[in-house]
């Protein structure tokens, strides 16, 4: 076979191997998901012209991701309830909202002052916005507080308050907001999970296992809600550049009080306000937005976990061997 001969039936052999790999490997995986994305964004373009006027409960919006979220939804024409423990962090966050935005079409914000763990007023401050706007159609449940400890080192109570703010703070509100929602047939509730609620890394078990109970209740939560109309959507976020790390509890119950340098490079609550929105929009059930590393995290713990728990036993001798050195 002459040389040029040879050279055109390697390329039509390489060809036929390309083909072979683009049918056969590829577009199984890729053209599921480019129908998925083209569904959401049909989806995203629908339901945004439906959006404005609806009723907004965001808690833990007085900073952080929470204000980031009730800018987002205040611009998008929502009517915004802001629910905090600060109040005066929180009419600043409204002030902002009314002053930044002059040139939108929006309705004022309302101020409701609520804490997390005292479940039992969680019922009368629903009640409260009901009497103001008649109806509440996204729940945001995005308040919640972090810890900094290793397992050992963490009071049982410290366990417990994460617990209750984190898990029994979202799952009260969203029973109290749930009859109203069942009544009109529509509604939506939205809970700010983590990564760390999809696997768990060291000297977070408090702060983890409060996330993987807040998924486990939306799993069953979306199927027990399908049949009356009631949708639920569970973020579960990479690290975030806000004051979590910051307001953070120790072992002790005492303030973290430092940034750490995951949570300082995180992505901005912005960006991350903006993907929580799309999800709405596009009627998510379950979305992560995270980079490269966590999404990688999450499927070595199902597909490999004896590498995955190798990875965090040595995780966890580098953070304990850099707490001696500080030490």
């Amino acid at each position: 076979m002459k040389p040029l001969e040879e050279s055109q039936a390697l390329c039509r052999s390489e060809g036929s191997l390309f083909w072979w790999i683009l049918s056969t490997i590829c577009l199984p995986f890729t053209l599921p998901h480019l129908i998925f994305k083209i569904i959401g964004f049909i989806r995203e373009r629908k339901y945004r012209e439906c959006l404005p006027g609806k009723v907004v409960l965001i808690t833990g919006a007085s900073s952080g991701l929470g204000e980031a979220l009730a800018h987002t939804f205040f611009l998008a024409g929502c009517k915004v309830v802001l629910a905090a423990r600060r109040k005066d962090e929180l009419e600043r966050v409204r002030k902002d909202l009314l002053a930044l935005h002059t040139t939108v079409v929006t309705h004022s914000p309302v101020v409701v002052p609520l804490d997390l763990s005292d479940i039992n007023a969680l019922p009368n401050k629903v009640n409260e916005i009901l009497q103001i706007h008649g109806q509440i159609d996204i729940l945001i449940n995005n308040g919640g507080i972090s810890v900094r400890s290793d397992c050992l080192s963490t009071a049982l109570d410290v366990d417990i308050k994460v617990m209750l703010v984190n898990y029994f703070g979202s799952v009260a509100l969203s029973k109290a907001c749930l009859p109203s929602m069942i009544k009109r047939k529509q509604g939506r509730i939205v809970c700010v999970s983590s990564v760390q609620g999809k696997f768990s890394i060291p000297h977070r078990s408090a702060y983890g296992a409060s996330k993987h109970a807040l998924q486990a209740f939306c799993d069953s939560l979306r199927a027990e809600m399908a049949e009356h109309n009631v949708r639920v959507t569970l973020v579960s976020p990479g690290y975030i550049n806000t004051a979590l790390s910051l307001n953070a509890l120790t072992g002790t119950g005492s303030q973290y009080g430092r940034t750490d340098s995951t949570t300082a490079s995180g992505a901005s609550p912005e960006q991350v306000a903006k993907f929580i929105l799309k999800a709405v929009l596009r009627d998510e059930d379950d979305v992560m937005i995270a980079p490269v590393a966590p999404r990688a995290a999450y499927w070595i713990r199902h597909l490999c976990p004896p590498l995955y728990f190798w990875i965090m036993a040595r995780r966890a001798q580098k953070v304990d061997s850099s707490a001696s050195k500080d030490d």
